[in-house]
């Protein structure tokens, strides 16, 4: 299923004659000037907004235009994307496993977590029970990372051409820190079948530059009572497409 906004990119690629570009030899840079220059006279606010033009987390997002001509698009800088040509997104696969029954470390009942329905709040109520800890196999993880922060400058590459990247704003579910290890967390609300590995690489690259801890990404989701736990990896920092899922699971936590 194509995006909403395929009219939109279809001109702002007429415009630009992006398909004429050789994206085999380097991504096509787009700045969001070009952008408001040709969506200037759609109507609605999803049709002519960039940052909502822009916003790809899922293979469902993309535009007709980039999804019949295998492209995606990433930030490279404040104001500047890259089109470029390859894969762009994982696939999150289902848990079939059967949920595993947690019982939580707390002692007692935490009452506000119960108050509204958003991913913090899961992804809270998970750590604070130690499910995090568990998982990940490390009593030492403690809360250190949350809300948006700007990337480092550094290069990396999808496919056969290399982007450079500079202060590009990330942001983390929660990032936790233990002795030998940093975990980034991605939380969701809802099923998700796939997500631009971009959501993974990022924080995963700008805490790297910063730490010489092993990084590790998790994606998290909540579906009724069961929480589900993915972990990646980056089996090459300098490479988006080396991410590879090392294991999942799925829980239940009860007292």
């Amino acid at each position: 299923m194509a995006s909403a906004n395929s009219n939109s990119w279809k001109k702002i690629f007429d415009d630009n004659r992006i398909l004429e570009h050789n994206f085999s030899s380097e991504p096509y840079i787009l700045s969001a000037k070009q952008i408001k220059e040709s969506v200037q006279d759609f109507k609605r606010t999803s049709e002519k907004e960039v940052r909502i033009l822009c916003k790809m987390d899922s293979r469902k997002n993309l535009p007709t235009i980039m999804l019949e001509n295998n492209l995606f698009l990433v930030p490279v800088k404040n104001g500047n994307y890259a089109i470029v040509h390859g894969e762009g997104y994982v696939d999150i696969p289902e848990i079939d496993t059967k949920p595993e029954i947690y019982h939580t470390k707390l002692d007692f009942d935490l009452e506000t977590s119960i108050v509204g329905n958003s991913e913090m709040q899961h992804l809270d109520f998970a750590y604070a029970s130690s499910l995090i800890r568990t998982f990940m196999n490390d009593s030492s993880l403690v809360l250190t990372i949350r809300g948006r922060k700007y990337t480092p400058s550094f290069t990396y590459n999808i496919g056969n051409v290399t982007l450079e990247t500079s202060s590009v704003q990330t942001e983390v579910d929660a990032g936790y820190e233990g002795r030998e290890q940093i975990v980034l967390v991605e939380a969701k609300n809802s099923s998700t079948k796939n997500t631009i590995i971009r959501q993974l690489y990022y924080p995963y690259r700008q805490w790297s530059e910063h730490t010489t801890k092993k990084v590790i990404p998790l994606f998290f989701e909540k579906r009724g009572d069961e929480y589900l736990i993915w972990k990646y990896e980056f089996t090459n920092k300098n490479d988006y497409n080396s991410v590879r899922l090392v294991n999942s699971k799925k829980f239940k936590i009860v007292k």
